[in-house]
């Protein structure tokens, strides 16, 4: 039965509720670093790293210091802070192994620090009542790692799609933005065919 429930959970994030494609969220990354396969795919990693640790311990700080001290007016403050450092840290990493990379990934990179996306996580793992689960630290772990992976493979989507847009037959003023527009609309509406799925 847990098994089946983080099944649940990573597949019903990776696709149903897709946090680009479902529910719209982190669309500025997902616009601006789609231009490339190898920068989506660098980018969508440090998404699922900061994703995933971010659940684990914004969970952890919200059910052990927050909650206890009657202090969750400061949520949003904690969690992005908590982001942030995982964020500089994932920079630091990408910067000494990737020099390439990470000036592809340019203002991008420090931009997950605010990407609604990673924030949208770690709030929805609070506001799903994984706090009062026996396994909510799992839970949204988790769900963080799935709302990275679904992340990552909106973004190898739209890439492997705007490269071959390129080298396309394209009207002129259809070229650019319009175009990568209405690619994240069909996308969109073809993950919306996931959301009648019974699992």
């Amino acid at each position: 039965m847990e098994i089946n429930t983080l099944f649940v959970i990573l597949i019903s994030t990776i696709f149903i509720n897709n946090y680009v494609l479902s529910q719209m969220l982190g669309l500025c990354p997902f616009l601006g670093v789609s231009k490339k396969l190898d920068s989506a795919i660098g980018m969508g990693l440090a998404v699922i790293f900061v994703m995933g640790l971010s659940s684990f311990f914004t969970f952890i700080i919200y059910k052990y210091v927050l909650v206890p001290f009657d202090i969750t007016y400061l949520t949003t403050i904690a969690f992005i802070l908590i982001i942030a450092g995982f964020v500089q840290f994932v920079e630091m990493v990408i910067e000494k192994v990737s020099p390439v990379l990470y000036y592809s990934l340019g203002i991008f990179l420090p931009l997950i620090t605010t990407n609604c996306a990673v924030l949208g996580v770690t709030v929805l793992n609070i506001e799903s009542g994984f706090v009062n689960s026996n396994m909510g630290l799992l839970m949204a772990v988790v769900q963080g790692v799935g709302g990275g992976i679904g992340f990552t493979l909106a973004l190898i989507l739209m890439a492997g799609i705007r490269e071959r847009l390129e080298v396309a037959d394209i009207p002129e003023h259809m070229k650019g933005l319009p175009i990568t527009f209405i690619v994240a609309g069909l996308m969109a509406m073809a993950f919306l065919g996931f959301s009648g799925m019974k699992i």
